[in-house]
């Protein structure tokens, strides 16, 4: 009885010539990523090309474009004092504000993830101050960081710590912490629910062999948890560092005057604001491009210096 001979799995069949792929499915994963790419160049590549050739003229922002100059615009950013005095409120503000930030969420997370009686609501208060305007933020943190009748003032009076009101707004460290605060208020509850999604999707067989093993919980939470969602540790500091370099609100609600000076003395006065300043104040478009090129390098910076230090550590 003669056996037939079945064509091997991946063979063709002599004489039949091979199959070619078709077109369409080499073209298909490029047509769903295509939106993006689109979305990108639409309203993220094309304003930052245009902002560049804007800061290359003396360009007003009502009367348009003007006379050809260069690279004079970002000479004159680099001889400005002021652009150094904004730089470093930034750099100050940011630091003051993001890292004891992201520790408090870390804690907040860690305690949320344990269990507690109605967890369900305590995750939905930390989000309170998300659903809260930042202008109302702006106007209670002034009335609480005021200095005749601030809380503030009257609860370091009373506990000792300061013998007579301190003008929050007219000192370089004393603005930084008040808007510090600001920032804190509104963003940890949320960085807090991110580091919970990340700790809820840690494996429980971890800790249960940490606690059979017998790691005390500050042990497990520096052993197994961190170590699980440093992806997302990273992802949030990188995030952090975007949005606190590019600090608007918070400091130009905080100024009374609300003329984007940041202070008498340009004390709390971040790059934004001095953007904000020339650009929509000054019509200066020009300048104001050149500050938002310089900001945009600042923050591209900052932010791969923090992931190449996560890259390091992680590979420690």
């Amino acid at each position: 009885m003669a056996v037939q001979a079945h064509p091997t799995p991946g063979r063709t069949r002599p004489g039949r010539p091979p199959r070619r792929p078709r077109p369409e499915r080499h073209l298909l994963p490029y047509l769903f990523v295509a939106p993006f790419f689109v979305v990108f160049g639409v309203f993220g590549l094309y304003p930052l090309l245009q902002t560049f050739w804007v800061s290359l003229h003396d360009w007003d922002r009502l009367a348009g474009q003007g006379a050809w100059v260069g690279f004079d615009n970002f000479t004159r950013l680099l001889e400005d004092s002021d652009f150094y005095t904004a730089t470093f409120n930034t750099l100050s503000i940011f630091v003051l504000s993001t890292v004891p930030q992201l520790l408090a969420a870390l804690g907040l997370a860690w305690l949320l993830d344990r269990r507690l009686r109605a967890r369900s609501a305590w995750r939905a208060l930390i989000l309170v101050p998300q659903y809260v305007s930042v202008v109302a933020v702006a106007l209670v943190f002034s009335q609480l960081f005021g200095r005749d009748f601030g809380i503030v003032n009257w609860v370091l009076e009373n506990l000792g710590v300061i013998g007579a009101p301190v003008d929050w707004t007219a000192d370089t460290w004393s603005s930084h912490l008040a808007i510090s605060f600001m920032v804190m208020w509104r963003w940890t509850g949320y960085n807090a629910l991110i580091f919970l999604a990340a700790m809820q999707a840690v494996p429980r067989d971890l800790y249960e062999s940490a606690q059979i093993d017998g790691a005390s919980r500050f042990l497990t939470f520096r052993k197994v948890t961190l170590p699980a969602i440093r992806p997302t540790i990273v992802f949030t500091v990188v995030i952090s560092t975007i949005g606190g370099l590019q600090l608007f609100a918070e400091p130009f609600l905080f100024d009374q005057q609300g003329n984007a000076e940041g202070g008498a003395e340009h004390q709390f006065q971040t790059l934004t604001l001095m953007l904000y300043k020339y650009g929509f104040i000054n019509n200066d478009a020009g300048y104001a491009s050149a500050v938002s090129w310089v900001l945009f390098l600042v923050i591209a910076v900052v932010a791969a210096v923090n992931f190449l230090l996560a890259r390091r550590s992680e590979r420690r």
